[in-house]
């Protein structure tokens, strides 16, 4: 794959922005500025872009998918990804905006879909601190401030909202159901990720984890009425803050609309992960914010059903945070406590969020 010359993204810069553009700086994010050639080896990579244009400088966010498992084997895959995203970011409250979606040609040059070799896509870049920085310190200093519990509350306000916009399409909810079992990003795909033998993990547990979550989609794809305007991964990573309780959602995932289980499941899972590596159960401070968040959408939201779906949303991030290729040295004993975690609650009728260690 060629590599990107500066003259060629101004060029296409200019065709999105209509303006003459100069490219200031390159650079992968997190890393310092490098040379101003976008490289094959950063795609797959999130790539910010300084720019001028009119006197006033702007930053920029490329972001393309690299070819890999979870589902992005083939280039269509990736391309998927892509126009998803750019077709559904703007519309959802709070997230990063993005500006265009275009293609990595064979010439070493970006615009044409035809000839595409690879998509990407142009966002703005938003400033802010992940939140898994605020869980980091409540498990080093084992304490919350009065922001923690404002800022948990916020993002529990903001599920309940975008929650509440639905949608009557009964073959899409139960695509997403499916996909949540079959899809290479979800169980199967996560399950494929790991290595034969890993410690306690077998493919017998695999397996046994595999059709609990088959027999829960035959429980609630009925449930149509329950398809919403969801995030998709709305995880600490993909959530920034500034200011108090001022934030920004990055990367929603899988399309527009799901089951809004997933969304909750996505967060509340890594309360009890956090907990789990300082008390070996949920406790203190993040069970505070485990039951706080719990409480809060049940009352504004009145979804008292969301608790007899949640099992396999819990079971797929409990197998995403349990994973050795994310966490290669994570604790036995807290990789242990996931997996019991995951089966007892596949095996609860109804999940009870005040009782979460009688699944530990």
């Amino acid at each position: 794959m060629p590599d990107i010359k500066s003259e060629k993204i101004e060029r296409y810069l200019e065709t999105v922005f209509k303006k003459k553009v100069k490219l200031l700086s390159m650079r992968e994010l997190g890393k310092e500025p490098e040379a101003r050639e976008l490289k094959a080896y950063g795609y797959g990579v999130p790539i910010l872009l300084e720019i001028e244009m009119d006197a006033e400088k702007k930053s920029v966010v490329i972001e393309s998918m690299a070819a890999g498992p979870f589902g992005h084997e083939h280039f269509s895959d990736r391309a998927q990804v892509m126009l998803w995203d750019y077709d559904t970011f703007n519309r959802l409250p709070r997230h990063a905006k993005a500006i265009d979606v275009g293609a990595f040609i064979k010439e070493g040059g970006l615009i044409s879909v035809g000839d595409a070799e690879e998509f990407f896509l142009l966002m703005d870049f938003v400033e802010g601190d992940g939140y898994f920085k605020d869980l980091e310190r409540i498990k080093t200093s084992g304490e919350i401030t009065d922001i923690d519990i404002e800022r948990a509350k916020a993002l529990s306000d903001y599920l309940a909202e975008i929650h509440k916009t639905k949608k009557n399409e009964p073959n899409l909810y139960v695509r997403k159901i499916r996909d949540t079992i079959g899809h290479g990003e979800c169980i199967m795909g996560i399950a494929d990720s790991y290595p034969e033998r890993f410690e306690f993990i077998d493919s017998r547990l695999l397996e046994k984890i595999e059709k609990q979550c088959v027999e829960w989609r035959w429980k609630i794809k009925p449930l149509t009425h329950r398809l919403s305007q969801v995030h998709g991964d709305f995880h600490p990573w993909n959530i920034l803050f500034r200011k108090d309780t001022e934030f920004t959602v990055l990367d929603r995932a899988r399309g527009e609309w799901g089951e809004p289980a997933d969304d909750v499941a996505s967060m509340t899972i890594n309360y009890i992960f956090f907990s789990l590596q300082k008390y070996g159960r949920l406790e203190g401070p993040f069970e505070r914010l485990f039951i706080l968040f719990w409480e809060n959408y049940l009352q504004r939201t009145k979804d008292t059903e969301i608790l007899n779906v949640v099992q396999p949303f819990y079971a797929f991030r409990g197998l995403v945070i349990a994973s050795p290729v994310w966490y290669p040295s994570l604790n036995l004993d807290v990789r242990k406590k996931i997996f019991r975690f995951i089966e007892n609650v596949l095996a609860s009728k109804r999940f009870d969020f005040l009782k979460v260690n009688s699944y530990i």
